[in-house]
């Protein structure tokens, strides 16, 4: 695979967690397609749930930035514009579909994240992969986490990314931030993890995942596989 070139960044107690806990970043040949057997998505929190878009999931990858400060780490996150077809205006990881180019997830998730931000993969160093995430808009996210390394310049695709922001690792990892709430959807009630932080609401996909990273960090399985 084409990871990034390693970094020499000072270990630190969560960069070693995160290092022995993470899973390897999958082949493509091994992201679901059939939402049924998916390990993780918005059915954790509403059983019997499928996407609303029929057909085969299609696969796609977010790189889940932690910027290694010497104060802290600390978590890159987007705002999307209003305009977009998918998820407009909400809080995501830079990321995107699989492009046929793209000769493994990591490449999908660098390319993406220079192309919406400017990041330059320069200051990334891959660390690993959680479980891909199904969507509700029939998506199979692979987050692919990059230790990000301070001192980067950043230039956003103002037709798709209308703001940038960090969050403290540790406000994301404290289960107290996490919270349960519910709409309806299509007709049909619907759950998701939000994590509000400041003026951001950050929910739906982007906090389930955040959600799955706390639970593997932490040795906890709780709503794992609800459908």
């Amino acid at each position: 695979m084409n990871a990034a070139a390693p970094l020499i960044i000072d270990s630190t107690p969560t960069v070693e967690r995160l290092r022995v806990h993470l899973q390897p970043v999958p082949a493509f040949d091994a992201i679901p397609r059939d939402h049924t057997l998916a390990p993780k998505g918005d059915f954790q929190l509403n059983p019997g749930f499928a996407p609303f878009r029929p057909g085969p999931l299609k696969p796609a990858a977010v790189l889940v930035p932690v910027v290694a400060y010497e104060g802290g780490e600390r978590v890159i996150l987007t705002k999307r514009t209003a305009h977009l077809s998918n998820h407009a205006g909400q809080i995501s990881f830079p990321g995107g579909r699989v492009d046929a180019e793209d000769p493994d997830v990591i490449a999908t998730a660098l390319r993406e994240t220079e192309e919406e931000i400017g990041l330059d993969r320069g200051h990334i160093s891959v660390l690993g992969a959680l479980d891909a995430y199904v969507t509700g808009t029939g998506f199979a996210v692979v987050p692919v986490v990059g230790l990000v390394k301070p001192g980067f310049a950043l230039q956003l695709a103002q037709h798709e990314v209308a703001e940038v922001f960090e969050v403290p690792f540790d406000f994301l990892m404290d289960s107290r931030n996490h919270q349960r709430h519910k709409g309806v959807f299509n007709g049909v009630e619907r759950q998701w993890w939000a994590m509000p932080y400041q003026d951001y609401y950050i929910w739906g996909a982007t906090a389930g995942m955040l959600r799955n990273l706390h639970d593997l960090l932490h040795g906890e399985t709780a709503g794992a596989g609800q459908r």
